[in-house]
């Protein structure tokens, strides 16, 4: 098995083709689950501690859009070849005397010879990937490491692990892995290969061992770091930094809100939609006249319901997880600065900053305009659908008027 796995370009995400990849067909979320302009309080966040360790919540990976062109952009550094594939799939509901949790399969597949087998299964929780992280911001902590899906706890939610729940979540947890195995140096961090391969008894030893070294040197970075708040003169290029951040997360928490804001609207008149052909329907039932004419707007309606439909599965596939997600990114990339305080005594760690600087904007680029190139498609596509099914409709009654005869005949 180990060598024989298919090629794939460095930045595509998710396993072979003809592997689940970690997504399932869309299940809508329901309108109610980004009503947050009111509700921000009653959310608990796990991504958002306001640390230097999470300055580090980023790292980039090449779109995945199937229907944009650029996803065939390929950057000169990046490995010709993808050798680490990573599903998270399969959730599973555990009921203990003390908690409700919840388990996702996580897959490998890998040609790399550290690894002892080709492929991998384990599970994990949503506590397994804050540790992981959190190993990673200790081990690299000038490095820009992917941010976790927020832990929404909602008041008054009587079933928290509902279905779209864990599907958003799974998604994220996908993405957050494929990204850290797409990361030229995070991708070989012996705590990621942990994650990936021990067993849960394994798994539970190695988080009670003591910080190594690279986690020991990590601290040592971070104290450094907050030891010289003070400090006044740092790189130019790290205000500048600051400063693209700053508007930079203005510009993406307003795209972020003004989305799902479209999405709530959007899937309230698919609901209503739902309920306006099935009427007509039942109307062309009573009045015999009409009825072909009726009949006819019905159809129209039920599929065009259909196409809505698809139109929300793209928003909330294609568009909506990727804002949000750019939205974690810029709230943990706020306290980047700190790093430009080290000065001379960490020019490594700044140097290390720069590149992992470059490497993130040029692929928050590409997945911005990635998403957005998906969404105008999927958008071009909805409303061909819906002005064909219109025009069908027309041309159907204009016949339907020209078969009928003169009302003056006998």
């Amino acid at each position: 098995m180990e060598g024989e796995l298919p090629a794939a370009p460095r930045g595509s995400s998710g396993p072979p083709a003809g592997d689940a990849g970690g997504d399932s067909p869309c299940a809508l979320l329901p309108a109610e689950a980004l009503a947050l302009d009111g509700d921000e309080d009653d959310l608990e966040v796990f991504s958002k501690d306001a640390s230097l360790m999470d300055m580090n919540s980023l790292s980039p990976t090449m779109p995945t859009s199937p229907l944009s062109m650029i996803n065939q952009v390929k950057f000169e550094d990046e490995p010709d070849l993808k050798d680490l594939f990573i599903t998270v799939d399969d959730p599973e509901s555990h009921v203990t005397t003390v908690e409700t949790f919840i388990t996702y399969r996580v897959a490998t597949q890998t040609s790399r010879g550290e690894f002892d087998s080709s492929e991998f299964e384990v599970r994990r929780r949503y506590q397994d990937f804050l540790w992981l992280k959190g190993k990673l911001e200790e081990a690299h902590p000038t490095l820009i490491i992917p941010p976790l899906p927020e832990k929404f706890v909602v008041k008054g939610m009587v079933e928290r692990f509902n279905d779209d729940f864990i599907e958003t979540r799974r998604r994220a947890l996908n993405k957050f892995l494929n990204r850290i195995a797409d990361h030229p140096t995070l991708t070989f961090s012996e705590d990621f290969k942990v994650f990936l391969t021990a067993q849960a008894g394994e798994l539970s030893s190695h988080k009670k061992q003591g910080p190594g070294l690279l986690s020991k040197m990590g601290q040592t970075v971070r104290a450094m770091a907050l030891s010289m708040r003070g400090v006044r003169s740092r790189p130019d290029e790290f205000t500048e930094m600051n400063d693209f951040i700053e508007t930079f997360s203005q510009k993406i928490n307003l795209i972020d809100k003004i989305s799902q804001r479209i999405y709530k609207e959007e899937r309230e008149y698919f609901d209503e939609m739902k309920e306006y052909g099935p009427i007509h329907a039942l109307w062309s039932e009573s009045e015999e006249d009409l009825a072909d004419t009726l009949g006819g707007v019905a159809s129209c309606l039920d599929r065009c319901c259909q196409a809505t439909e698809r139109r929300l599965c793209g928003l909330s596939e294609a568009l909506l997880p990727v804002v949000h997600e750019y939205v974690l990114y810029s709230e943990m990339l706020m306290l980047t600065e700190e790093i430009g305080k080290l000065e001379d005594k960490v020019e490594c760690a700044n140097t290390a900053l720069r590149a992992d600087w470059e490497r993130w904007k040029q692929n928050m680029r590409n997945d911005i305009k990635s998403a957005f190139a998906d969404t105008a498609e999927r958008n071009i596509h909805y409303y061909e659908q819906c002005l064909a099914t219109w025009e069908s409709f027309l041309t159907a009654q204009s016949d339907l008027y020209a078969k009928e005869p003169p009302e003056d005949q006998p």
